[in-house]
């Protein structure tokens, strides 16, 4: 696995990482104790060092199963988790106040069964709290030495300088793929003017870019994409034209849509290390060996045109979450 370098604090991640949220939350049933266990300690054996949590993911069922999983390896591995909701439940709403991002940080310390957290994010910009609260606190935490590096989550571009300027940000993680592009316009410049590694989660499109949903497909009630507009079975049938595309692109490298979808994001940037998650061990294998993609500039272009002529539908939030977002 290659390595890659995240941002100017000296962050140094395997190309790819694991998102451990569907493990346990949002994707419907959370999958078996020993099962979720066993893929984490196999991602490892494959080369994965970075292991993307929150305390919302359950709310804190993650950060337990995650601590538990890498325990014999903690310190070869780079563990990355997040704050901002009030008892780490997305439903009470923003928190971040410096008190709770410090009882946050203890309480996953505890949950995560180690003496630091690699990665801290703000899992979402609360407009009720200063950014230089926010990373002033942070600063403090790794001054301390219980934060390694700093993180935030779906920020806008204020924010970020506003953070930076107090605590430098390693990371930016934010949504990133073919199917929704739009950091390219204007936080991808700003991250490479600042010195910011950027991590893109839903690098697959929550699932669609693998050609496994379509408009046919009916999704667990507590799977969060059945409030997603982009899902909803009209989008979907719209949405299959991209999926087609890439399935073209794929079959001329002989190649699962996955693979080319990651190394596509691999190919944009050095210092980008998406974070694809999973619950199966096989798409698990398939992921990772994305890494071993190697696209040339001639295929990015092909890939590039054919994007163009695709317009995506539907919007990737429904309103009520996309506010916290961009901010």
């Amino acid at each position: 696995m290659q390595m890659r370098k995240l941002g100017n604090t000296g962050l140094e991640v395997s190309a790819i990482g694991l998102g451990c949220m569907g493990l346990s939350y949002g994707y419907g049933p959370a999958l078996e104790k020993s099962a979720a266990i066993g893929l984490i300690r196999r991602a490892f054996e494959l080369g994965v060092t970075f292991f993307d949590s929150a305390e919302a993911y359950g709310p804190f069922a993650n950060e337990e199963l995650l601590g538990e999983a890498v325990a014999p390896f903690r310190d070869q591995v780079v563990i990355a988790t997040k704050f901002g909701f009030r008892n780490g439940d997305v439903a009470q709403g923003l928190d971040s106040t410096p008190a709770n991002i410090r009882a946050m940080t203890d309480a996953a310390l505890k949950r995560l069964g180690t003496d630091r957290i690699d990665l801290l994010y703000q899992h979402r910009v609360d407009p009720n709290v200063p950014m230089e609260d926010v990373a002033g606190t942070v600063k403090e935490l790794i001054e301390q030495g219980k934060v390694k590096h700093f993180g935030m989550s779906e920020a806008g571009e204020q924010a970020l300088r506003r953070a930076h300027a107090v605590q430098p940000v390693a990371v930016l993680q934010s949504e990133y793929s073919m199917w929704w592009r739009e950091p390219e316009q204007q936080i991808l410049p700003l991250l490479e003017q600042l010195g910011i590694g950027f991590v893109p989660f839903s690098p697959l499109g929550k699932g669609f870019l693998t050609g496994a949903i379509d408009d046919k497909t009916v999704f667990d009630k507590s799977d969060f994409r059945n409030v997603v507009p982009r899902f909803a079975e009209e989008n979907r049938k719209a949405n299959a034209a991209l999926v087609e595309v890439l399935g073209t692109i794929a079959g001329g490298h002989g190649v699962s849509r996955a693979q080319i979808a990651i190394a596509w994001l691999l190919a944009q940037k050095p210092w980008i290390a998406p974070i694809p998650g999973t619950t199966k061990v096989a798409r698990l294998e398939e992921n990772i060996a994305a890494a071993n993609v190697s696209l040339s500039t001639t295929d990015l272009a092909t890939i590039e045109a054919a994007l163009a002529r695709i317009d995506v539908v539907g919007e990737r939030y429904p309103a009520h979450l996309q506010q916290r977002v961009n901010r």
